[in-house]
């Protein structure tokens, strides 16, 4: 392999993407049709290695595809395209971006705020990882603009928000923890899986960083894992492609392909994963045995404004806990039969888990420690009557 960082492959130009809408862009952004055949949909470029035309002379700045490729170039400017951002990575899963962008920002001794809702494998990741490095990280409810502030310290470097937060759905200010860290001098990072691009742009409300794992909505489909960063500022993407290319935990070309080949759908799909869920949060208020929903559309949750402030629509995921306990939740998910039980969201099957006992079990005894008696559901885009049925006769 070659150990020498090459230049990245410039952007293609596009002068009309600023006027184009987000389902344009989701369809045509970096995915010109093929100069050599017309294919309409961007080949792909399974190889490693590219054929120089004299030492140094390299076509399109292509050399070894851990640096670059074709079909992850036409990804990446697809991504950046979407967040409205200038630089668009694609890596082989969410939390390989999120290690890049923490080796690329922070030395031993800074410091990190992270939210107290979280992904359990980003705690794992600040807790059993980071912290081993000499990173300090500290938690706070990031919906409170104060406690975040409280959080500061002279080597903050990072302030780190989910939102919508996983799995208990809470909403973050964007623009008011953006100033924060501005005035701060620390850099904000959204993730902003739950929502996708298409229903919330944290770099417009003055993020710095937005993570997804494009595994979830982006991808859509359950096929493939994968991870992304975009960013605003040309020169934090500079540093972000030498160390993924030092690194090397990139997304190969087929996981490239397929990512693309979801985001063609994300608007039309969001809007279905929404409008269902939506639908499950209101039948989930009513039941009795229910005894609390936390999903963002709904008029009485805490972040429900600010939500409505900054996001298209809500999303399709719902959490919710269930009287009796713990185990009560846990049969609930065993009674399930449309909702697949299984890890992950964001496909278009509908999924359900427990999350204290599968996705944030690295959370607990910490301070993200996710309540016994809940259950989270990725809610799919089958027929929502289906889906009612078979959660009422889950929960009967």
């Amino acid at each position: 392999m070659t150990d020498q960082h090459t230049q990245q492959p410039a952007p293609r130009d596009d002068a009309q993407r600023g006027t184009q809408s987000f389902e344009t862009l989701a369809i045509h952004a970096g995915q010109e049709a093929d100069p050599l055949t017309g294919a309409v949909v961007p080949p792909i470029y399974q190889v490693s290695t590219y054929k120089q035309d004299g030492v140094g002379g390299l076509r399109g700045g292509y050399e070894y595809s851990r640096s670059a490729n074709p079909t992850r170039t036409a990804l990446e400017e697809n991504l950046a395209a979407l967040e409205g951002g200038r630089r668009g990575l694609a890596f082989a899963s969410g939390l390989a971006a999120e290690d890049c962008l923490l080796r690329t920002l922070l030395v031993p001794g800074d410091h990190v705020v992270i939210p107290n809702d979280a992904y359990g494998g980003t705690f794992r990741l600040f807790s059993k990882v980071a912290e081993r490095w000499g990173v300090e990280w500290s938690v706070a409810d990031t919906s409170d603009p104060a406690a975040v502030r409280a959080e500061l310290r002279p080597r903050t470097k990072v302030i780190w928000v989910e939102t919508p937060s996983n799995p208990l759905l809470g909403i973050t200010d964007i623009a008011a923890v953006a100033d924060i860290a501005r005035s701060a001098g620390a850099r904000l990072v959204v993730d902003n899986t739950f929502a996708s691009p298409y229903l919330q742009q944290p770099l417009a409300l003055g993020a710095d960083i937005v993570v997804h794992s494009t595994t979830k909505y982006m991808g859509g489909h359950s096929d493939v894992v994968g991870g992304a960063l975009v960013v605003s500022d040309p020169a934090l993407g500079d540093e972000l492609a030498f160390h993924q290319n030092a690194m090397g935990a990139v997304a190969g070309p087929f996981d490239s392909w397929l990512v693309l080949r979801g985001v063609k759908t994300l608007a039309v799909r969001m809007d279905r994963h929404s409008a269902n869920a939506t639908r499950v949060a209101e039948l989930l208020v009513a039941h009795p045995k229910v005894t609390e929903v936390f999903y963002p559309g709904l008029p009485g949750h805490a972040g429900h404004e600010v939500a409505a402030k900054q996001m298209r629509a809500f999303g399709g995921m719902v959490s919710f806990r269930v009287a009796g306990g713990e185990q009560a939740a846990v049969d609930v998910c065993d009674r399930a039969r449309l909702f697949t039980l299984g890890e992950s969201l964001g496909g278009v099957e509908s999924l359900i888990e427990h999350p204290g006992r599968m996705t944030h079990a690295s959370a607990a005894g910490s301070a993200l420690e996710v309540p016994a008696d809940l259950v989270r559901l990725s809610v799919g885009i089958e027929a929502v009557d289906d889906l009612l049925a078979d959660l009422s006769q889950a929960l009967a």
